[in-house]
């Protein structure tokens, strides 16, 4: 997704219930770094990287009905 001159690299995650923690809790670092692989791959085929594009990450997380949307998540 586009947010001006910056491309968006988007993650949704669900939990019925915050009994384990809420949904935003679920992107481990695990997670994260998988995030960034596959972001660098996706810019590497679109003639891209993180030198000559701007990204962000952003998590947008529904628990029940609650729902967060997490700007810049995470980074490189």
């Amino acid at each position: 997704m586009r947010d001006g001159a910056v491309t968006v690299f988007v993650e949704v995650r669900y939990r019925r219930s915050a009994g384990y923690g809420d949904a935003a809790s679920s992107v481990t670092l695990k997670k994260q770094q998988r995030l960034l692989h596959a972001a660098r791959l996706w810019l590497s085929r679109h003639n891209g990287s993180f030198d000559t594009v701007d990204c962000r990450f952003d998590v947008v997380a529904f628990t029940g009905n609650d729902i967060q949307w997490l700007k810049n998540a995470f980074g490189e």
